[in-house]
């Protein structure tokens, strides 16, 4: 059996949730403390991926990064050529992708923090940015533990999106479920089945953990 899909899907996994950490916590913080129609806004189009179907996004996201799209025209003109059906494509969607089940949690712990810590540090003449690092990032830390969980599952099982912008190429965008969708129409049970067992198996590792460790780094439990 091809392990190289495996690996490829770990890679895309692992590159997506670093991105998805540096550029989810900031937009979460930044919406847990916006109200009004701006706030609204934003937030919508973080979470338009979660009622969006997969292959609709996929086919406006190839549109982008193709050769006449925004994207692909501002990588091209950039001497990185268009992103469409490469590995640095399939990092972009799942991004986009995944970023809500990124956001959504991390926001809502910043939002439980409350003002009360952030006003006491305030009067000890923390600084805005000191207050972010020392005080919040530390309490929002089971949200953000849960936020690198769920979007790095949620990476790893991504399939509609990654079929249209990657295209499904071995050794460059064939990861993991698109491997098992191969195997499935060539009739290969036997090696479907084997990877299909290993997300089962994954996905369940990744529901306990959310279920033991985040509530211990909250408090919840001794």
């Amino acid at each position: 059996m091809d392990l190289e899909p495996v690996w490829l899907t770990l890679e895309l996994a692992g590159v997506t949730t670093a991105i998805l950490m540096l550029v989810g916590i900031p937009l979460a913080w930044w919406l847990a403390h916006r109200s009004g129609w701006v706030g609204a806004l934003v937030g919508s189009v973080v979470a338009l991926p979660l009622v969006l179907p997969p292959t609709v996004l996929g086919f406006y996201l190839l549109v982008a990064l193709g050769p006449h799209g925004p994207l692909g025209l501002l990588t091209d003109a950039a001497g990185f050529g268009t992103l469409a059906f490469t590995f640095p494509g399939l990092v972009v969607g799942s991004v986009i992708y995944s970023l809500p089940f990124v956001v959504q949690p991390v926001q809502a712990a910043f939002e439980a923090i409350g003002r009360q810590p952030l006003e006491a540090a305030a009067t000890l003449r923390a600084a805005p940015l000191d207050r972010f690092f020392t005080v919040a990032l530390p309490l929002a830390r089971p949200g953000i533990l849960t936020g690198a969980t769920l979007g790095f599952a949620h990476t790893v099982g991504e399939f509609g999106v990654v079929l249209m912008i990657g295209g499904n190429i071995p050794g460059q965008t064939k990861v993991l479920s698109l491997a098992i969708y191969d195997y499935v129409e060539n009739l290969q049970y036997h090696e479907a089945n084997l990877l299909s067992g290993g997300m089962l198996v994954f996905s369940l590792l990744v529901l306990l953990l959310l279920r033991l460790i985040a509530p211990r780094q909250a408090g919840l439990r001794p």
